[in-house]
């Protein structure tokens, strides 16, 4: 039986970059032992400091731990970490969790759940929302798909993280959410980049005029948190082009799947592609002011 006891249940954690490292960190927090691993060990070190055990492989995290969390990055990277020649699924025991958070195919989620269930272990989809700062503040939302008994019992681990915590359905069904969200913030990311491009040509005080706009039928996530950094200039924080760029890249082939035509989800993929051709890939997702700027010719 899977239970949550912060004395008897494991942690493993694999991905602690921007987000994972705080994700894991609020677990540690609230008196979790914690295994890690990362591609890069610097990025771990934070987490090894203040008291996590390293492990040189995903298999090792899995052996070691009775809830084995990933946060990575592209496809690609989860199926090496889950079904790699040194994947979880090669460590994890009976009984024991799976939890992918990275944005990722809904057809891979599936595909590790079928691989994972074969072996008596759960495998979970929950993809998160909120970005750096939610990760920071514990404050993300959390699509989560998966048997429902596996994830009742894993959920006050998700609600140490984040603050809305919805089960949407089947393997799956947490990152064909996660797709929804993205689909919405990319609408949301080009109107709010044009917005601030029209305010500024008009002559506007851009932190008046958002003062207004974001108390109305405009408010949104992207005005609170991404206008700010575009208004200090600050484009190489938040969530990375590269990964945004894939996640778009993950809901257009979806898309194409279920023959469903996106034209403004192509739009801003196209927009954010020129971002990455002029070397954005590793900028936060508000760089694409940038290229509007450039289609206007401003300074």
């Amino acid at each position: 039986m899977i239970t949550t006891d912060k004395t008897s249940t494991r942690i493993g954690w694999i991905g602690t970059g921007v987000m994972g490292q705080w994700m894991c960190r609020h677990l540690m927090e609230k008196g979790y032992q914690a295994s890690v691993y990362n591609r890069t060990k610097a990025k771990a070190q934070p987490l090894i400091d203040l008291g996590a055990q390293w492990k040189e492989t995903p298999e090792e995290v899995a052996a070691g731990s009775d809830v084995i969390f990933t946060i990575v990055g592209f496809p690609k990277d989860v199926e090496d970490v889950y079904l790699g020649e040194q994947g979880i699924l090669k460590g994890a025991k009976p009984g024991s969790v799976v939890v992918d958070m990275t944005t990722t195919q809904p057809t891979l989620a599936q595909k590790i759940h079928t691989a994972a269930k074969e072996m008596g272990i759960s495998a979970v989809d929950a993809p998160v929302s909120g970005g750096d700062v939610g990760a920071r503040n514990a404050a993300l939302s959390i699509m989560v798909g998966g048997d429902k008994e596996a994830v009742d019992a894993i959920t006050p681990l998700f609600e140490i993280m984040g603050k809305k915590i919805v089960y949407q359905g089947k393997a799956g069904a947490g990152q064909h959410t996660k797709m929804c969200n993205q689909i919405v913030i990319a609408g949301t990311m080009v109107g709010m980049c044009e917005s601030l491009i029209y305010g500024h040509k008009a002559g506007l005080d851009l932190e008046v005029m958002l003062s207004s706009i974001s108390g109305g039928a405009a408010a949104c996530w992207s005005l609170d948190n991404l206008a700010p950094r575009i208004l200090n200039g600050e484009y190489d924080t938040g969530f990375f082009v590269e990964h945004f760029v894939k996640d778009m890249g993950v809901a257009l082939e979806e898309a194409r799947l279920m023959n469903l035509a996106l034209p403004g989800l192509a739009l801003v993929n196209q927009l954010y592609q020129a971002v990455m051709a002029h070397g954005g890939a590793r900028m936060g997702t508000q760089s694409l002011m940038l290229a509007l700027k450039q289609l206007n010719n401003m300074a």
